[in-house]
Order: structure tokens, then sequence, then C-alpha cells
């Protein structure tokens, strides 16, 4: 059985099952993640590029293997390692925004974004005098694209995530990307909550920018990457110096690397990088496609049981949304019911979620949000439901 494979998934919290929900936050990690990384350390252990002895040689293939199976996996020109989905974009926004463009600029956000995909605009916009607009999110949980549309108007970059945190509805992306390659501008897209649960042909989207994280696919924390057309990452200026990065260093001046290593400077992730290649290679072992099926029925399912216990329910769980829940009881406190669902040993997550402006058109600040991957259970989810129907017998 799949869930086999995640040691953590055996333990008991509080007396009971782990029954871990709390995966649009980080995934859990198969065996084969942590040993390919115990091996690393164990056998391998060096830095990269640059010596010529035995274990530099495995360090070095076992690093740049993970870039290359991500250009493979997600037919990209472009892959450059970062720490994840946040450094990503900032690297975006210094290393293109900061070479492209001045002040009148205009850089189109949503109010369904991640902090991290809001605050290094906002900084950018700050210094340079750069022009923000933001499509704002309708009743029914989507973006509204007649004001997209307006908003296109002069812009230079159009940032949007594939599929929010907070409500799991994926964004018409094929569409924005359109509309926004019409008007020359180039597209960023945060695919932190979207890659985990779905494969995407980068070259085939047309987005010029794509930023993820591993640990969101049952990979490593602390590495994660971006994916560049070569037509931008031509356009793209080094923001971090020092080692690696360069070909050659004077008193007089330094030249820069013309690869992915021309934004990597320092000593890189190596054992992250081991350890993703490793999560990329076990998510080829089962369908995808088949267990997003799943798991949106599951979460379908769900959200319907929870709107007949009186809960509000934000999302609309389409088939090629995500398996998120985020829901709130008109009387009983968020972190209370998370509390409570600790006790029993169910991890969720409260709060803001990082998509503070997005709470805010929905009138919230925060949500109670449970999520589902693929080592999750239909019999975990009527554990869950079984559990707040409970909560809210006694509370209520």
């Amino acid at each position: 059985m799949l869930r086999d494979q995640f040691p953590i998934l055996q333990r008991k919290v509080n007396g009971h099952p782990l029954v871990y929900l709390d995966n649009a936050a980080t995934t859990q990690k198969p065996q084969v993640v942590l040993d390919a990384m115990n091996d690393y350390y164990s056998k391998s252990n060096a830095n990269v590029h640059r010596a010529v002895h035995t274990l530099a040689g495995e360090a070095t293939e076992g690093y740049e293997s993970c870039r290359s199976k991500l250009k493979q996996r997600y037919n990209a020109d472009r892959a450059i390692l970062t720490s994840g989905t946040t450094e990503a974009i900032n690297l975006v926004a210094h290393a293109w925004g900061r070479a492209k463009l001045k002040s009148g600029d205009v850089i189109v956000l949503t109010e369904m974004e991640h902090h991290s995909d809001i605050v290094p605009w906002q900084m950018l916009a700050e210094e340079r005098g750069v022009e923000l607009r933001y499509v704002p999110v309708a009743q029914d949980f989507t973006l509204d694209m007649e004001a997209f549309d307006h908003a296109l108007d002069g812009a230079a970059l159009v940032c949007v995530v594939h599929t929010s945190n907070v409500l799991g509805v994926r964004n018409p992306l094929e569409e924005i990307i359109d509309k926004s390659r019409a008007v020359g501008a180039r597209v960023l897209i945060d695919a932190a909550q979207g890659l985990p649960h779905s494969t995407v042909d980068f070259q085939a989207f047309g987005a010029d920018f794509m930023a993820f994280s591993a640990h969101k696919m049952c990979g490593p924390t602390g590495i994660g990457a971006l994916l560049v057309t070569q037509s931008a990452f031509d356009e793209m200026e080094p923001f971090m110096g020092g080692g690696d990065m360069i070909e050659t260093v004077t008193v007089e001046g330094s030249t820069y690397q013309t690869n992915e290593h021309k934004f990597e400077a320092g000593t890189p992730r190596i054992a992250e990088a081991v350890g993703w290649t490793a999560a990329l290679e076990w998510m080829e072992s089962f369908d995808l496609n088949k267990e997003h099926s799943r798991l949106i029925a599951i979460a379908s399912w769900v959200a319907e049981q929870l709107r007949g216990l009186g809960m509000n329910v934000y999302g609309r769980h389409g088939e090629h949304d995500a398996a998120v829940v985020s829901f709130l009881h008109p009387t009983i406190n968020s972190e209370d019911m998370a509390h409570l669902l600790d006790a029993r040993g169910f991890a969720v997550r409260t709060g803001h979620h990082c998509a503070q402006p997005l709470l805010h058109r929905l009138g919230i600040s925060g949500t109670v949000r449970a999520s589902f991957y693929v080592y999750n259970t239909r019999e975990e989810a009527e554990a869950l439901v079984d559990e707040l129907r409970s909560i809210v017998e006694k509370f209520a």
C-alpha cells in the first residue's frame, strides 16, 4: 500500500493514529527520499562542480541529476534550483524585474496570491515606481476575468497562482497566458500548489517563469525551482554574487556563468537535490492524474458533509481544483476547533494561510484547512467528518 511507504504515518498523536491533513503546507516523505538523502551524507558527501575527486564527482552528479529530471519532467529550457517557491519568485523580482522594469511599468497580480507573490513586487514597486494592479476574486471563488482584461492594458508582467492554497481553485491559466502574451507581457506562475497534483508541459504552457517547491510533492524542505524560458533567461541579471556563479574574477571585475549556475551562488542544496530526485522518480510509480481524481472526489464529499453540519466552506472543488477544504463554523472558534481535532490525532491548519488579501476579500480573518494528498484515504476523510460532527454536537 502506498501509505505504508511513509514512516511518519505509522505514529500516534495524543494516543490516536495520525491523520495528516496539512498537505497544502507540506507533504510527508516516503522512505526512498529519506534513504536517498541519508545515503548521500553517508557515502558521497562533498561539494559540487570544482574538485576532481570521486566524492565530488558523485555529489555533482547527484545535484545535477535533479536539474535534469526537472527539465525532462516539465519540458523546460532552464531549471534554476532555489530554496523554494519564495526564493524563486524573489529571484524573478531581482534578476528579471530590476533588469527590465522601470517607473510606470505595470505588474498584474491577483487577490488570490500567496504573500510570496505579493511582497516582492510591493518592494520592487516602492523601489522603482512600478504600478501594481490586483485582479479581484468573484463571489464564486474564481478570478474576475473581465477585470483581468482591463488590468492587462500596458502590462509588462503578469503574476498568477496556479492553484489557490486557500480555495483549491485552479485558475484558467491557458486563457491568462494567451491574453498576457497577446499584449507582450511576461508571465510568472506560482505553481507550488498545482504541480503536486498535476503534470505540466512548461514549453507548451506558454508561461515565462514557473516557481514551485519540493516539499509540496513528497520531497525535502529547503529546495525548489524556477523554470524559465530561454528568452526570459537571457534577460536576467545575477543578483547574488559569490562562488560558482562566476567564470572569472579579477580585482578589476568579474564575468559570469551563462548557464543556471549564474543564479546559484555558493554551496548549493546538494542533499536536498538528491532527495528531490528520489521523490520525482517515486512519483512516476503511480498515475498522478488518477490520484488527483480520487482526492478531489474525497474533498468534494467532505465539503458537502461539512455544509450539512452548518459549516461555511470556501471553494468549488471542480475536477481540476486541488483537494483542499477550507471551512469555518459560525460559532466555534477555528483555533479551538483545530486544537480539538489535534487532540484526536487530526493535523489540520488554521490562520490566514499567507493569503491575507484573499481572506479580506472573503470577509474573514482565517479558516480551518484540511488538505489531502496521495497517501490519504476515504476512511480518513470519513473519520474527520465524524469527529467534526461530534465537535459540533458538543460545542455549537
